[in-house]
């Protein structure tokens, strides 16, 4: 239950509303438990007029029945009433924490930095987010109102029954100990089987995703009948976990029913005894017996309650777990904003990957003045994409400084810093949206029209959009399918050429188009209104030659740095480079 702990914070929001839910929950039961002291009581008047008939007509026997049945129906339709109006408010509550935790839980995902989604896999997190808070719920809903109204029941069916007889009482309690220590046994391994049902599910869903994701590659390698046999696998395991949880709530429910019926029976056998004694009525017998019925639900759903107290425990375990982890990057959000880039420069600095025996970069000394276009060019492995994923902040160095204005980058408001970079990453990621929608994501500003169709030009990607035939209303499938890579890619570069930035950041993004498409879009780059920073990462030299300063990266140093013409001269790896691309007349290398 510790894990649940969490949610005292939604239950404090909502007290009143929750607090109003308990009152219908004791006026419901009090209007309950009144019904069998009806039955008690026309029962034995029943009696008393069944041995004196010459003194009561059939005429005072029909009113007196008719008395007590609309007595009893008032009774039910009042316990209905505030029954409906205890869903009304409880039930409700739980669907506003739900609502309110999957909010939680979703600022909490985009706080998370890099670091985590590395380590994380979609299909869990989205089964946190979905299936675990639907757990929560239930226990917020009905496991709360069932609980309670449990307590409040069983507490007036106690007071009533030993008011009119302690002895009778205890024998009808008798199996009451029998079913403490069932409910906690049984509490304990559903609990244990909870947490396994979970992880079983978010396996099964990270199955899902994965298949989904990367159908393309599944079907052009003809491996359909692996992932099929890996789902089913997965659907296995999560079939078998449940069916365990379902074999402890199968014993448990029987044997509740069982100790309910033992009641039943002491109360028939000692009651009928005390009625042959004549220290209680037949009327009381009666009474009993629908008190003990009273209970058979609540105690039944003993049983169900425990299991969603202990789902939901586990769940929410699941989801504390990410809860209460703190991202690796402090984004420094109550500093002020930055109000523009105009120098940046990497000062010793060191990265290692996980784990890895070597830096992945080592010793980088740069600098990049505004206004300056920077080529980053190496062989795969260099440390290219390291290097950008430092300077977008996604990590910090583990060695060195990354200086922007002469100040330390993890000491800037890291929104702010973002707001005015403009990435265009080599893995291309469109919104299932219209194609205007994809692009006008990178405005951080409103945008007419015409913007976003000079974008598009200068991207080289207009006239391709008008030969849809909804243009830029046209719809795109999930990451952009139903595009071309090319296409993806130029869409993406619109989309960064739209966003009123400092610095323009293109990590290898004109691999996917041809030389004449690339030569466009290079040209619009060069026209970039203002003095921006431009940083260009490619394997290309025809896409990094007119760059102010080129980069050249490998085994994670810088090996050569310079002009076009400086690294020529220079007779190095870049010029190595640069005569493969002349030889093959191609752009990659």
């Amino acid at each position: 239950m510790k894990s649940l702990f969490h949610l005292n914070k939604y239950l404090v929001k909502y007290k009143w509303k929750l607090i109003l839910g308990f009152i219908f929950i004791v006026a419901s039961n009090l209007f309950a438990v009144y019904m069998p002291i009806i039955v008690q009581e026309t029962t034995d008047t029943m009696m008393l007029y069944a041995n004196n008939l010459e003194t009561y007509t059939k005429s005072d026997i029909t009113k007196y029945g008719l008395i007590s049945a609309g007595l009893f129906i008032g009774l039910a339709l009042a316990k209905g009433l505030f029954l409906f109006f205890t869903r009304q408010t409880i039930i409700i509550v739980s669907r506003h924490i739900e609502f309110d935790l999957k909010n939680e839980i979703y600022q909490k995902y985009q706080e998370l930095d890099y670091s985590f989604y590395k380590k994380s896999r979609i299909g869990d997190l989205m089964t946190r987010i979905s299936e675990d808070v639907s757990k929560v719920r239930m226990y917020l809903g009905p496991g709360i109102m069932y609980t309670f109204n449990l307590a409040v029941l069983f507490s007036l069916v106690i007071y009533f029954m030993v008011s009119i007889s302690p002895k009778l009482s205890l024998y009808v309690l008798l199996p009451l100990p029998i079913m403490s220590v069932l409910i906690y046994w049984v509490s304990s391994l559903v609990y244990k089987k909870s947490h396994a049902v979970q992880a079983d599910l978010s396996a099964l869903s990270n199955s899902s995703q994965e298949v989904f994701s990367g159908i393309k590659i599944l079907k052009a390698y003809s491996k359909e009948k692996y992932f099929q046999d890996v789902y089913a696998e997965s659907a296995e395991s999560y079939l078998k976990s449940n069916m365990s949880m379902v074999r402890i709530n199968s014993l448990f429910m029987p044997t509740i029913f069982l100790l309910i019926g033992l009641s039943n029976i002491f109360t028939i056998y000692v009651g009928g005894i005390m009625y042959y004694d004549g220290e209680i009525s037949l009327g009381n017998i009666l009474q009993f017996i629908y008190y003990i019925n009273m209970l058979t639900w609540p105690f039944a759903a003993v049983g169900w309650i425990t299991s969603i107290i202990q789902r939901a425990a586990a769940s929410q375990d699941r989801i504390n777990q990410f809860l209460d982890s703190e991202p690796t990057i402090d984004e420094n959000s109550e500093k002020d904003e930055l109000s523009t880039i105009q120098n940046i420069q990497f000062d010793q600095v060191v990265q290692y990957f996980e784990d890895a025996s070597r830096p992945i970069l080592k010793n980088i000394n740069f600098s990049i003045s505004q206004g300056e276009v920077i080529g980053i060019m190496g062989k795969t492995g260099s440390g290219k994409s390291t290097l950008i994923n430092l300077l977008l902040r996604e990590f910090d160095p583990d060695k060195g400084e990354i200086l922007i204005n002469n100040g330390n980058l993890d000491q800037i408001n890291l929104k702010s810093y973002r707001k005015k970079i403009g990435l265009v990453p080599q893995d291309v990621f469109l919104f299932s949206d219209t194609i205007e929608n994809n692009i006008r994501f990178g405005a951080n500003r409103e945008v007419s029209m015409e913007e976003v169709i000079e974008v598009s030009k200068k991207a080289g990607v207009y006239e391709d959009i008008m030969n849809f035939p909804d243009q830029f209303n046209t719809l795109l499938g999930e990451r952009g399918v139903n595009l071309s890579g090319g296409q993806k890619q130029r869409i993406s570069i619109a989309r960064a050429l739209l966003k009123n930035c400092d610095v323009f950041i293109f990590d290898d993004c004109l691999s996917a188009v041809d030389t004449a498409t690339e030569e466009l879009i290079l040209n619009s780059i060069k026209k970039i209104e203002g003095n921006k920073t431009v940083i260009i990462v490619s394997h290309r030299v025809s896409t990094v030659k007119h760059a102010n300063k080129i980069l050249f990266l490998d085994k994670g140093e810088i090996a050569e740095f310079g002009t076009h013409e400086e690294l020529l001269s220079q007779n190095g790896l870049y010029k190595r480079v640069f005569d493969k691309q002349a030889d093959k007349g191609s752009g990659d290398e």
